[in-house]
């Protein structure tokens, strides 16, 4: 019997939530995609020295103000892990655009070109890579002139089915609804522990999956942030789910069945589909307290680890300065 591992692959595209490139190597997800929490923890261990090292050593020979060189060294690093990750995955790597740029559409699309033409000058191609953009409407809008561009976007945060159908409209490549981050609102709200099955991150992205298949949306849709492995087989068949290493192993180390969930074929039933402009999509976030607090808790957690990560930056600058 292959592992639960082998068999979601045979339906599902698994990709990596880490920035770990041995747990990748051993692993072997097809895509991968990291955020700025991710990086400022492999930023911070020691097989990742060298990229550091050179980051910092091209910051160094940067002029103009302090504080842009620190963000540029940031960018530069966020890229150079990325494109580490393009030898290892045979698909697609996430890179996010800053999060203090979440409420900004110019600022995304800047950031966003400025990414991909470091890859490019690295020689990775921009169908190897996602730019990843918080679900804002800002966020929303900033993908919608890159996809038109050609630089195809994965749109993270997202919480709700709003934000996914106003990212079907703009016609955005990929999103990545966060399974756990909504089962974890609603344990604290409701006070109780939920089966897979009642799961409301899981009927989330049930219910997501049921409105694309049934438009002919091509936008792929990609559960993210799982607490279990109960969660994630409950959406076997689901068009992506990125996984953490640790979940991914303990898939890996189980010989059950595992029963396919979703299918593009027998979708289930559609929730209620309406457009969205920019007035009913701030109401319909209004009126949805779970995905506004989860959206904006996330927006200030990539903050604060991308501050983090500046300041860690700063002093690997300082004190190289110091040494000369």
């Amino acid at each position: 019997m292959p592992s639960k591992l082998q068999q979601l692959r045979d339906m599902t595209v698994v990709v990596a939530d880490t920035g770990d490139f041995d747990a990748i190597r051993d692993l072997k997800p097809i895509d991968c995609t990291t955020n700025p929490s991710l990086l400022l923890k492999a930023a911070q261990m020691p097989g990742y020295a060298h990229l550091i090292d050179e980051a910092l050593a091209w910051g160094n020979k940067q002029g103009g103000a302090k504080e842009a060189i620190v963000a540029a060294v940031g960018d530069r690093l966020a890229v150079s892990f990325g494109s580490e990750l393009t030898k290892i995955v045979p698909g697609r790597v996430s890179t996010e655009v800053d999060a203090d740029l979440s409420f900004d559409t110019e600022g995304s699309i800047k950031k966003a070109h400025a990414i991909i033409a470091d890859y490019q000058a690295r020689g990775v191609s921009r169908d190897r890579v996602l730019i990843k953009l918080a679900s804002t409407w800002e966020g929303i809008r900033a993908a919608e002139v890159l996809q038109k561009e050609g630089i195809d976007c994965n749109l993270t945060l997202l919480f709700s089915l709003a934000q996914a159908l106003a990212c079907a409209d703009a016609g955005v490549f990929l999103i990545s609804p966060f399974v756990g981050r909504i089962l974890d609102w609603h344990v604290k709200a409701e006070g109780r522990t939920f089966t897979p099955e009642e799961d409301p991150g899981v009927l989330s992205v049930r219910s997501i999956y049921a409105a694309y298949k049934s438009r002919g949306v091509k936008t792929v849709v990609m559960g993210a942030s799982f607490r279990s492995t109960g969660e994630i087989e409950a959406l076997a068949g689901c068009d992506r789910l990125t996984i953490s290493p640790d979940l991914l192993k303990k898939l890996d180390a189980d010989q059950g069945t595992l029963v396919r969930q979703l299918s593009p074929e027998n979708p289930g039933p559609a929730p209620e589909i309406q457009s969205y402009d920019e007035k009913a999509f701030r109401w319909a976030m209004n009126e949805d307290a779970m995905a506004t607090e989860k959206l904006s808790e996330g927006i200030r957690t990539f903050a604060k680890d991308l501050h983090k990560l500046r300041e860690l930056i700063t002093q690997r600058l300082d004190g190289a300065a110091k040494a000369a």
